[in-house]
């Protein structure tokens, strides 16, 4: 099947049109690929075509300028990759064919979605909620039962804040872990792994005080009437929303893992070693540890954005 030879640059071959609907046939008949697949496909070949000037006879540069005038153009990472994908089933389709003998694709690199990056409290708000969880837990009107819940939501919340567990860490920890004057807990984390992490004083005095008002002996640090016989995370979840609503932060914006995400980056913010807060964190890896600073050079990059007298200037120029 030879539809003609290649195209001149800017016009499009003739012969453009007839190996791309024989490219969808073969979709279609061999692969099994829906109508609206298959839409997609013509969608994608046909705008590659318009901009490139051609499809069949397109050069390894061309695909390189096209995948630039998509970004350009505002198109997600996942977009331009999906685009790619099609012209690089294409241009084997063309191989197999004997209509090419090589794909220009074949050096292209499939752009990546930029990874999302955690949602992050602020010091402020971090110091609202807890602010809010003691005035709870100090509330004069409050029956015993609701003052010893309110104390254990204090002290789970200063907890997460001090050492940045994995709330799945935290609700497990064995009573031992919680005893007085204790200013190290030795966390078992992913893996079996074991850690130490330190507590200020700020969370051993609330976890001492929920302890002394509990009363009760048991094998967990914060007991529950559960399967697990230890609070969940689902039930600590419902008391964490209860919180961010009196501190008058919005309740989707709050889980256990943000106060996780809260500690590490106001550590990094602080100066802290990104290795040390790795430790701290129990991450296996140190690239894991790595999204907090891509964090704080986002908060930075927003930061000159609104507030430099030449951020609008600057930024007109970079794209002139």
């Amino acid at each position: 099947m030879n539809a003609g030879g290649p195209a001149e640059k800017g016009r499009p071959s003739s012969g453009d049109g007839l190996l791309q609907e024989a490219f969808l046939e073969m979709l279609s008949a061999e692969r099994g690929a829906s109508a609206n697949t298959l839409d997609a496909y013509r969608r994608d070949l046909d705008d590659f075509r318009l901009n490139a000037g051609g499809l069949a006879s397109a050069t390894a540069s061309d695909i390189r300028d096209y995948l630039q005038d998509l970004h350009a153009r505002g198109f997600a990472a996942t977009s331009q990759a999906r685009r790619l994908s099609a012209l690089r089933q294409f241009f084997r389709f063309l191989m197999e064919e004997g209509e090419r003998e090589d794909d220009p694709t074949a050096t292209a690199e499939s752009p990546k979605p930029r990874r999302a990056l955690p949602a992050v409290l602020t010091v402020d708000e971090v110091d609202r909620l807890l602010h809010a969880a003691r005035d709870a837990a100090e509330a004069p009107e409050a029956s015993p039962s609701r003052r010893v819940a309110a104390l254990r939501t204090l002290a789970i919340l200063e907890l997460l804040y001090a050492t940045g567990l994995r709330i799945s860490e935290l609700i497990a920890l064995p009573a031992s872990a919680g005893k007085a004057g204790r200013e190290f807990i030795t966390v078992r984390g992913k893996g079996g792994r074991e850690r130490l992490v330190p507590l200020n004083p700020s969370a051993i005095a609330a976890v001492e005080a929920y302890r002394l008002a509990r009363g009760a002996k048991s094998d967990w640090m914060f007991p529950a009437q559960s399967e697990s016989g230890h609070i969940t995370r689902q039930s600590f979840a419902r008391d964490l929303k209860d919180v961010a609503v009196r501190a008058g932060i919005s309740p989707s914006r709050l889980s256990p893992h943000v106060l996780r995400h809260a500690f590490a980056t106001h550590l990094l913010s602080g100066g802290a070693d990104l290795r040390v807060v790795q430790t701290l964190l129990g991450h296996a890896d140190i690239s894991t540890t790595q999204i907090y600073t891509h964090v704080l050079d986002e908060r930075l990059r927003q930061l000159v954005q609104d507030h430099h007298p030449l951020a609008r200037s600057l930024e007109g120029e970079g794209t002139a």
